[in-house]
């Protein structure tokens, strides 16, 4: 491409990103359809002009941004937290591979005359798209959350399940140095080997690399080398026949309990930006409106279909394994479309004619639009979890829970116990409240728990822990959730089940506030501006102003609802001259 095209095409693809993702944001569906709608109108497939006609390799350069993406969510995650997961990741997630494809399959024999091909297709169909539910969560800050746990390992395990779904096809030939030849047992056993190796590597060598380049404050080392890390250890995996993605995950998991894991994080984020936002401009230029309008019928019942039938699957599962109404509506909705893995699956059929040039393009077509229907979806299924919340006259509890609430009788329940709801419950155990708390992190809650503070596993951002009528005769909820986002979900959900409830939140800033205080909390603590208002207390003190004056004006700022600093400081003086006047 030449310099006068490149320029072109850029301006042509930022020009129609400004506009749609602004309108698609205004109207509250989102930036990620927006850039979908992009990519379609951007494609090669829509009249008008267009950026290119190789959207294959487009899409393929672009999936380094779910390379990224996983990169970054695997320093988040430490192995213990991992292991906790292990039975939504193993149960759940292997169950939902396996039912979704088989009843895929069973749908799509009405179509295909062998079962050889309807398996294929409904294996690869029962994948669902990392990089959009990821995205998602992480821009709603949702991936603390239970539907953001429970999503987060069926897709970490559809990564997993990538060695058996390709020894489908013989795919492998076409793709790396290994043969199609190789029996699965060898194949299996090489992509033990690559994981054992990013394994090793992510824990021993790499972290001892970083600490000699942090040591000579070498910055650019230390970014290339954990670039380089993670881009290894997803090419060994791409080599054994896996996703990168989940090489990359794993790299950025063993270097999660790496001193430098903040670093890394701080220096790579802003890159996977961009490459997520083309990611999505891709799919939207893989969509084929000639398919469709050839069968539309067949499509469109493809696609309802297919939806339907992962909906169903993964919400009678989400309710086996008693995530709750609510959690297994936003996990279905979420979840119900087709991944960017199935791309891969298809074109390795196709490559060697198993299947034919109508039914990858129909299959490559129903993956993208059930991508670009994604959002609605799960604007739909939180929704209908809300319904399911606010109709619900089933308390949802256990043995141990009642007893407790009825032996103590709490007058306070605490939501978060970190550090400020810990230090929250010894205040009001000093002051003999009896207090009940609630945390999502099962470690913290048995450590405490050992230790004889009342704290329980629930959450409280899902507002089910509030069906138990016992609950309603407490006080106070003292919001202590980290999360802005999840905390304004949690006041507004323990609002409508209990309008007269008085709450009051921590906040990080004035902007999470005043979000609290639109949704019914009597009081948000902004914390870091209440570290400041303390930190300029104490200047005025070492400065020779009185302990009156500096609490006297402590408590004029905090009366005005911090008016003096939301102002700024030449508000501030003009008061203080109009007064003087």
């Amino acid at each position: 491409m030449d310099p006068k095209t490149f320029v072109y095409s850029a301006v042509l693809l930022l020009v129609v990103a400004s506009i749609a993702v602004a309108v698609f944001r205004h109207f509250g569906l989102g930036s990620i359809l927006g850039l979908l709608v992009t990519g379609v109108i951007v494609g090669p497939y829509t009249p008008g002009p267009f950026l290119t006609t190789e959207v294959d390799g487009v899409r393929q350069f672009t999936e380094l941004g779910v390379v990224l993406l996983l990169f970054l969510i695997g320093l988040e995650m430490k192995p213990r937290r991992l292991w906790d997961m292990r039975r939504m990741l193993f149960g759940l997630g292997s169950l939902q591979i396996v039912i979704s494809a088989a009843l895929i399959a069973v749908y799509f024999k009405l179509f295909q005359s062998s079962w050889s091909i309807a398996f294929l297709i409904g294996a690869s169909f029962s994948l669902s798209s990392t990089a959009f539910v990821i995205q998602m969560l992480r821009d709603q800050g949702e991936m603390a959350s239970r539907h953001g746990h429970a999503s987060f390992a069926i897709l970490l395990m559809q990564d997993l399940a990538v060695v058996p779904l390709l020894a489908l096809v013989p795919f492998i030939a076409h793709t790396g140095p290994l043969s199609a030849e190789f029996p699965l047992w060898e194949r299996i056993g090489l992509a033990i080997f690559v994981v054992a190796l990013v394994v090793l590597g992510g824990r021993l060598l790499v972290p001892k690399v970083l600490d000699y380049l942090a040591r000579k404050n070498n910055r650019e080392g230390f970014f290339l080398v954990a670039l380089a890390a993670m881009f290894i250890a997803a090419l060994l995996m791409d080599f054994a026949g896996m996703s990168m993605g989940l090489g990359a995950f794993l790299m950025g998991m063993m270097l999660s309990t790496s001193r430098y894991s903040l670093q890394i994080e701080a220096t790579i984020e802003p890159h996977k930006g961009l490459l997520m936002s083309l990611f999505f401009v891709a799919v939207g230029m893989s969509v084929d409106v000639g398919v469709l309008a050839l069968h539309p019928v067949e499509f469109a019942l493809h696609v309802l279909a297919i939806i339907a039938i992962k909906i169903i699957v993964l919400y009678g599962l989400c309710l086996f394994f008693a995530t709750g109404k609510s959690t297994a509506l936003r996990v279905a909705f979420m979840l119900s479309q087709g991944g960017e893995f199935g791309f891969v699956i298809f074109g390795a059929a196709k490559a060697i004619n198993i299947i034919d040039d109508q039914l990858f393009a129909m299959a490559v077509a129903v993956i993208s639009l059930t991508m670009l229907l994604t959002p609605l979806l799960s604007k739909l299924g939180n929704r209908l979890a809300l319904q399911a919340i606010e109709s619900s006259s089933v308390v949802q509890e256990g043995p141990d829970l009642q007893a407790q609430v009825n032996e103590t009788n709490p007058r306070v329940v605490i939501a978060g116990y970190g550090r400020v709801g810990h230090t929250v419950g010894t205040i009001l155990a000093h002051s003999n409240i009896p207090y009940i708390a609630f945390d999502m992190d099962a470690n913290l809650v048995a450590k405490w728990r050992e230790q004889g503070h009342p704290v329980f596993y629930g959450d409280v951002s899902s507002a089910e822990l509030f069906n138990n009528p016992t609950l309603h005769s407490v006080d106070l909820v003292v919001l202590t959730i980290d999360n802005g986002l999840e905390a304004v979900r949690a006041a507004t959900l323990i609002r409508s089940r209990m309008p007269q409830m008085m709450i009051v939140a921590r906040a990080r800033d004035l902007a999470i506030c005043d979000a609290l205080s639109q949704v019914g909390v009597r009081e948000a603590v902004p914390e870091t501006l209440e570290a400041s208002l303390r930190l300029a207390a104490e200047s005025l003190e070492a400065l020779g102003i009185s302990n009156d004056d500096t609490s006297l004006m402590l408590r004029g700022v905090r009366s005005t609802d911090y008016a003096l600093v939301r102002n700024g400081p030449e508000s501030a003086q003009s008061n203080s001259e109009s007064r003087s006047s």
